[in-house]
């Protein structure tokens, strides 16, 4: 159910705070993401600039900017005549794209292990050191980045300058689903025990079991999801 200006005034949103004097475009978008991936902000949602302006103590002009930053990044729908609302969840897109992302993340680990210099194989190591830096941290929204940073930095490992491109769209998409789940069964352990089966796996070279640690963590996770999504959504028809 989507939540109008009205609605959300009433109601109120904790997590959407006035944003800082310093780059206050950039404090907007944070927020907004804020929203999203603590699930204040839900799939299908409806956002209006007078509603966050208010609510983020800035002006119409800027939470405009941060909007389309937002909707650019596609974490965000232009509707015609209806303005803007937080990108849907699709079951079937989630299981589609997990599909994809097993077949593109291979592409990257084999691209890593190709590297005779070791030089892939430092940047990845680099990236799961930051993670696992922030993988109990207390803040949401910092769990949420640094998932997103280390699945880019394996990526940006391989050196493959066509993924790279590929990855906003991917972020957008992986930023939808993560956040539900994240809002649905929080557990910082289970994440961080997936992320280290998948740098285990990597570093042993070993393609076959590289491709089963991913199906793991990418293709099972969205089958659990979709699980989750199919049985809310039967709950709420029941009701």
């Amino acid at each position: 159910m989507t939540v109008d200006s009205a609605d959300q005034d009433a109601v109120g949103v904790p997590t959407l705070m006035p944003a800082a004097s310093v780059s206050r475009r950039d404090a907007v978008i944070r927020q907004i993401k804020r929203g999203i991936v603590l699930g204040t902000l839900k799939p299908g949602e409806k956002l209006t600039e007078s509603y966050l302006s208010s609510a983020l103590g800035v002006s119409r002009p800027t939470v405009r900017e941060a909007l389309n930053q937002v909707a650019q990044e596609g974490l965000l729908i232009q509707e015609p005549y209806r303005g803007l609302r937080v990108a849907d969840l699709d079951t079937t897109t989630v299981l589609h794209m997990a599909d994809v992302r097993v077949a593109l993340d291979m592409q990257a680990a084999e691209a890593i292990l190709a590297d005779q210099t070791g030089r892939r194989m430092k940047k990845l190591i680099a990236a799961w050191a930051a993670y696992e830096r922030d993988a109990f941290a207390d803040d949401e929204l910092v769990l949420h980045e640094s998932h997103l940073a280390f699945h880019r930095g394996i990526w940006a490992a391989s050196e493959n300058s066509f993924l790279m491109r590929l990855w906003p769209v991917t972020e957008a998409h992986i930023t939808i689903a993560l956040a539900y789940d994240q809002a649905t069964r929080h557990d910082p352990q289970r994440a961080y025990d997936v992320h280290l089966m998948l740098i285990d796996a990597i570093k042993t070279g070993d393609l076959e079991r590289i491709r089963e640690a991913f199906v793991a963590h990418t293709v099972d996770s969205a089958r659990e999801l979709v699980a989750i999504m199919t049985g809310e959504a039967a709950e709420e028809h029941a009701d």
